[in-house]
């Protein structure tokens, strides 16, 4: 629907830069201008064929059919937004990079996002839940319970979506519409149930499936859990929590540098070189801080046989070549030449048990401090 899309947007908003499809954000120019089009289009859908079809005096087995569609939609949603909590990859550990930011150069969506990561018994929780609700959807005798929680639970997401930036506004509202939509039919009973509690709460007026049909729900329900489970098992192996670290891991504090044999502390040196820090977090990367905190980072090779690092630049031919030492564990020299300049850099390692993020755990009694 690209195409159609970016006409829309052309020849309806007026809108004539480019659009961007794919994008981490998720709610770029594109998405919303593709959900007006879409709720625009359903709009006059739904008026052509209430209008072509007005002697019809009910759709019950139409709506017994899209009333499943919708439960398992709304649960395989659940299943896949709550597996990557369960198995906490959503919100990975903080990156080396974001341990030494400042908390003030964080945006408000990174903050949100190294929070959670920082507690993941709190991310396994709400992932359990999601899928508690995804759960009890797939039984339609548990149905109503099942969008209950899966309201409470997109309500939460949707209010941290709205309050802290997260590009997932859209997606959250509408398992909210989904979860209304299973729940309209049951308003009168659950008014009852909470606010008459003297008033008979009746029977549900949902069809029931008969025994072959609830199982192959719960068997397509196993299923879907399966893969999500399989593919956030993989996802988190590969680029998650336990996936490969870089064989000089961690956070090293530069305590000499060196450029072109001419020992020179960091804030005398152009502002490339101001280092402060380099930081090797994944296998194939390479960070160094700045003395302003900010960060100059690099796609890195190492090589272990040969003790090299190769550095470069997506989508650049520029390239530096640095070999390295590590006298003892805690001591890095690195050796190289960057832009023209011959570097030498003797690095310290941090330890993880300065940084109190990593070290906060839960307490019954707190101290008086």
């Amino acid at each position: 629907m690209q195409a159609l899309t970016e006409w829309v947007a052309i020849h309806i908003f007026g809108y004539t830069r480019p659009l961007a499809s794919v994008s981490n954000t998720g709610e770029t120019v594109f998405f919303w201008v593709q959900t007006c089009w879409i709720l625009a289009a359903a709009i006059l859908g739904t008026i052509a064929w209430s209008a072509l079809d007005r002697r019809r005096e009910n759709y019950e087995t139409l709506h017994k059919w899209f009333r499943l569609f919708i439960r398992l939609a709304l649960a395989a949603s659940m299943f896949e937004y709550g597996m990557t909590k369960v198995i906490p990859v959503q919100f990975a550990r903080p990156t080396l990079n974001t341990l030494v930011t400042p908390v003030g150069n964080l945006s408000i969506s990174n903050l949100l996002w190294t929070s959670i990561g920082a507690a993941p018994a709190y991310e396994i929780f709400t992932g359990g839940a999601e899928m508690l609700g995804g759960i009890l959807l797939l039984v339609p005798r548990s149905t109503t319970l099942g969008a209950m929680i899966c309201l409470a639970d997109m309500t939460q997401v949707f209010v941290l979506n709205m309050t802290y930036d997260i590009g997932l506004k859209q997606i959250s509202f509408h398992l909210i519409l989904l979860s209304v939509f299973l729940l309209a039919p049951e308003w009168s009973r659950l008014r009852n149930f909470f606010f008459f509690p003297d008033r008979n709460v009746g029977p549900s007026m949902q069809h029931q499936w008969n025994r072959i049909a609830v199982i192959i729900q719960v068997v397509f329900g196993i299923y879907l859990i399966g893969i999500q489970t399989l593919a956030n098992w993989n996802y988190w192996h590969v680029v998650g929590d336990r996936s490969p670290r870089s064989p000089l891991y961690g956070i090293w504090n530069v305590e000499a540098l060196s450029i072109d044999g001419e020992s020179r502390p960091p804030f005398l040196s152009d502002y490339d070189r101001q280092w402060r820090r380099v930081i090797f977090d994944s296998p194939n990367a390479i960070a160094f801080q700045r003395l302003d905190d900010s960060f100059a980072r690099y796609t890195a090779s190492i090589d272990i046989y040969d003790n090299t690092i190769a550095l470069s630049r997506p989508n650049s031919r520029w390239k530096s070549n640095f070999s390295y030492q590590r006298p003892t564990p805690d001591h890095l020299v690195l050796d190289g030449e960057m832009d023209g300049y011959k570097i030498n850099l003797q690095l310290e390692l941090v330890d993880f048990d300065t940084f109190r993020l990593l070290n906060s755990g839960f307490r019954w009694i707190r101290p008086d401090e």
